[in-house]
């Protein structure tokens, strides 16, 4: 009676099962592995953003990269504003979705280094060929906190680093490249500006980056594992119903169906 799973379909209909589930299971743990990593990351900015200010020459310096570990991790410095040599990162876009540009500032700390200041974002006002009107950072020494952030790349961001931009506008911020253009020593990375406050007109601070959402991964994850378990359930009812029709065919001494197996 069950001579038939020998027949070409139903081999080939084996094998294909016999495939699939090994690839499902194996695409649920993939899933299972990006919420756990989404987990962790998430406790990782909720500890960076929560611990107290540490001077930024801790954690990072000239040509240095900034480590995973202290990505958003709040840091402060000492000194004054460089102005002159003020750029804006184009295409970028505030809470409600609105394009602009960020203000990247040369902080130049007491020992001369310098720190990359995210100030915030401005409206791009017009077509961005000409450097935007951006109120002017506090005068004098000042004390800035932030987050520290990586410097960014194409490959991290999907933001193609174009060159040829109008004066003072780049798309990506990079210590290294700021580093060429001022002739100075840059430290690695750069910061969100949290503090202090901005006056009125100033750019609008970067809002803290959401470590709330874990996204559908685990959901993801369980929808293939039930798919591999469903693989073996379909095979066994497909056979069933096979071996009821012949078993129907033959008690009316018809000849068996044909053994192509049909979807449930």
């Amino acid at each position: 009676m069950y001579r038939f799973l020998l027949s070409r379909q139903w081999v080939i209909l084996t094998l294909v099962g016999l495939v699939l589930i090994p690839v499902m299971i194996e695409l649920g743990f993939w899933q299972l592995h990006r919420h756990q990593a989404r987990v962790e990351r998430n406790e990782q900015i909720e500890r960076a953003v929560e611990a107290e200010p540490v001077p930024v020459e801790r954690l990072t310096a000239p040509g240095r990269e900034v480590a995973e570990s202290a990505v958003y991790r709040r840091v402060t410095a000492e000194g004054t504003y460089d102005t002159r040599h003020e750029v804006v990162v184009r295409r970028r876009t505030n809470s409600d979705d609105e394009v602009g540009y960020h203000v990247l500032t040369p902080f130049v700390l007491t020992d001369g280094k310098v720190l990359l200041v995210n100030r915030g974002w401005v409206p791009a006002k017009g077509p961005q060929t000409a450097f935007p009107k951006i109120p002017a950072p506090p005068g004098g020494e000042v004390t800035v906190t932030g987050r520290l952030m990586a410097d960014e790349t194409s490959a991290a961001s999907g933001i193609k680093d174009v060159r040829g931009l109008p004066d003072r506008q780049i798309m990506l911020i990079s210590s290294g490249q700021q580093a060429h253009a001022l002739g100075k020593p840059v430290l690695g990375g750069y910061i969100e500006q949290t503090a202090p406050e901005p006056r009125d007109g100033s750019p609008q601070l970067i809002s803290e980056p959401d470590h709330s959402s874990i996204g559908a991964h685990m959901a993801y994850a369980v929808q293939w594992w039930l798919f591999a378990a469903g693989v073996p359930v379909g095979w066994f009812v497909l056979v069933r119903r096979e071996v009821r029709d012949r078993r129907e065919a033959a008690a009316a001494g018809q000849p068996s169906p044909e053994t192509t197996p049909t979807p449930a």
